[in-house]
């Protein structure tokens, strides 16, 4: 029977995650399977991988062929290298020790470079969270100084307004002031002229009474 080690969905939509599952290549892409060897999450970053490492490469070893992406899923866990390295074996160009000792150092170089790329993931999460905290507190910032400055505008509006009205109350003031001087003014000067206007006339008169008693005695 051919089998295949292949990937089984699951998830719901937008988000999947998948079952490795080795089967009979006859069977459906979701449908029945021989065993399930682990989980392939790809919604993590980085991606979370759980395997079974010894039983998927014991069906590496029956000759199970995996699909695309279950060989990127293999050769980053290290089966398709070990299975390599297992091969030189029975080539007789490796021994057992050798191919421990190798695979060892293959794993201490993957985890260095996996923790690597981790550090870095966590240093650009941690950057892009500052960033946005000060773009944040920049915006803030922004908000609080032009609410200030509405404030501060109506404050010397309002300041204005209260200095044109007192300027106005003061000029009213002044001008009344001058009126009722103006008014006292022309009332001494009327006071002052009324007793001049008053003799001339009576002058006239006494003057005018002999003209009138000699055209009389005439």
């Amino acid at each position: 029977m051919a089998t295949r080690i292949r990937l089984q969905r699951h998830g719901k939509k937008g988000k999947p995650f998948f079952h490795i599952v080795v089967a009979d290549t006859r069977a459906k892409r979701d449908g029945r399977f021989i065993e399930k060897l682990g989980i392939y999450n790809p919604n993590t970053d980085p991606a979370t991988i759980d395997l079974d490492f010894d039983r998927t490469l014991a069906w590496v070893q029956k000759g199970a062929q995996p699909s695309d992406t279950a060989r990127a899923i293999l050769k980053y866990q290290g089966v398709m290298m070990k299975d390599h390295l297992i091969r030189g074996i029975a080539k007789g160009a490796l021994t057992e020790e050798q191919v421990e000792a190798k695979f060892s150092k293959w794993l201490e170089d993957k985890t260095a470079l996996i923790d690597s790329k981790k550090g870095r993931l966590d240093k650009a999460k941690n950057d892009a969270k500052n960033a946005a905290l000060a773009a944040e507190k920049a915006v803030n910032d922004a908000r609080s100084a032009a609410q200030q400055a509405v404030v501060d505008a109506a404050n010397a509006v309002e300041e204005t307004v209260v200095e044109v009205v007192e300027a106005t109350e003061a000029a009213a003031e002044a001008a009344a002031e001058t009126a009722e001087a103006v008014v006292e003014k022309v009332e001494e000067v009327a006071e002052e002229a009324a007793p001049e206007a008053e003799a001339p006339k009576a002058e006239s008169t006494e003057e005018a009474a002999p003209e009138t008693e000699e055209k009389k005695e005439d």
